[in-house]
């Protein structure tokens, strides 16, 4: 029986308060075959809410890491008040209480005319719908000198595990009185306000323990998110450690030597750091690519009210790969989007037709442990795509209550995860 409306939103909507345990599905009689490509915000989100509204479909989550470690609280990692194993998540619930079939391996080619997807140990699976939440990829090259091998010099950690560990410790090898610099890419990228965190951060440790230390950020844009929040928070807790530079006065980095530790902006100005962390222009993740998802721009184009690919039928693309303005590229859009998909899914395997979806996206920063800032918004979806509901969301007030907000963030991440991978009882 398909789920309407009103029941999904009695399912959804106190899905960032946390859910309370579902039982553990008998093998049903399948309706449909859907497999879930990435088991991030975005897939494990699908993947679980598919399962939940219709425990008659056959769900398939294809994953290549056993563990997932977020980006958010990464650089709260890398500044050492959290720890690395409390954002690193797996997939037990999913498998256990939801009855989700996790294949940990990689995705190398989707056909989408026969509807299958070949594994790269060999295996093959066949879907009636086929979800894609399959991450970023890196446009190597784009900055002159920057590529694989430079990324292991100079990190981008914008992937979390290793190369945030890697950040780590290049903090605690720097000199006192040395500069560490982070570059920020034009938009569409990931988590657009991430790397001031990672600036914002990266200050409050060299604050902490080398405090002759300078932060430098070095922006390909003309301005960025939550600019007077985070530079308000600079001000009072580090006063003239940390400096942007936007793109009008030579921000924009155009080539890195990543062994001498040189940036050069698009000026031929020379910026030398003993810490560098370069964030680099981005794109849908390869996969998408191979299955001939993306456009020009190096984005998937959506449906937005579905999700579904405009390229090719039955397949939906959410996260960071999708266009989805103006939604940013963020974990909880990916959530988000995650549970239109699941009502559109499961709807189209039923025999319906899905609604026109609302969505919410809600975005944390930390400027310390214990000062935070916050923007949200709320999407509709109309003759024009998606757009903002006026008052559906706000921000961070310069007068707010920043320590609040630090606790707000914590419990909005332990929610999220709840949401995405299931709550332990």
């Amino acid at each position: 029986m398909a789920v309407s409306r009103r029941q999904f939103i009695t399912i959804t909507g106190a899905a960032t308060l946390g859910l309370a345990s579902a039982p553990v599905f008998a093998k049903p009689t399948k309706k449909g075959r859907v497999v879930v490509i990435g088991g991030g915000f975005g897939g494990s989100t699908a993947a679980r809410y598919i399962r939940k509204l219709d425990p008659e479909i056959d769900v398939t989550l294809v994953e290549i890491h056993p563990q997932y470690t977020t980006c958010p609280l990464g650089n709260a990692v890398m500044a050492g008040f959290v720890k690395l194993k409390s954002i690193t998540h797996n997939y037990e619930i999913l498998k256990d209480r939801y009855g989700v079939n996790v294949i940990h391996d990689a995705v190398v080619d989707v056909d989408p005319v026969s509807k299958t997807v070949r594994l790269q140990g060999g295996g093959e699976l066949v879907y009636d719908r086929l979800v894609m939440s399959p991450g970023i990829g890196f446009r190597w090259g784009a900055i002159d000198g920057y590529d694989q091998a430079a990324s292991e010099l100079m990190p981008h950690a914008w992937k979390g595990g290793t190369q945030i560990q890697l950040l780590r410790k290049q903090l605690h090898a720097m000199p006192d009185g040395g500069v560490a610099v982070v570059t920020a890419p034009e938009i569409p990228y990931r988590c657009p306000p991430g790397p001031y965190e990672r600036a914002s951060l990266m200050a409050y440790y060299l604050k902490k323990y080398k405090p002759r230390c300078k932060v430098l950020v070095l922006d390909a844009k003309r301005d960025f998110p939550k600019a007077h929040l985070f530079k308000q928070g600079w001000d009072k807790l580090y006063p003239g450690m940390v400096e942007w530079v936007g793109s009008d006065s030579g921000g924009q980095v155009a080539e890195v030597r990543a062994k001498e530790g040189v940036l050069i902006n698009r000026d031929g100005e020379i910026t030398r750091a003993d810490v560098a962390s370069v964030i680099p222009p981005q794109q849908a993740a390869e996969i998408a690519h191979i299955a001939d998802l993306v456009d020009q721009s190096g984005w998937c184009p959506v449906e937005l009210r579905t999700f579904e690919s405009t390229r090719h039928p039955a397949i939906h693309v959410i996260g960071d790969s999708a266009i989805a303005r103006p939604m940013p590229k963020s974990g909880y859009s990916a959530n988000s989007q995650a549970k239109v998909v699941a009502l559109a899914v499961v709807a189209y395997l039923n025999g319906d037709e899905p609604g026109e979806p609302s969505l919410i996206n809600t975005c944390f920063s930390f400027v310390a442990p214990d000062h935070a800032v916050s923007v949200s918004a709320v999407y509709r979806f109309g003759e024009k795509g998606l757009s903002v509901v006026r008052g559906g969301g706000g921000r961070t007030f310069m007068t707010g209550d920043f320590e609040a907000e630090a606790r707000f963030a914590r419990s909005w991440y332990k929610n999220i995860i709840a949401d995405t991978f299931g709550q332990r009882s």
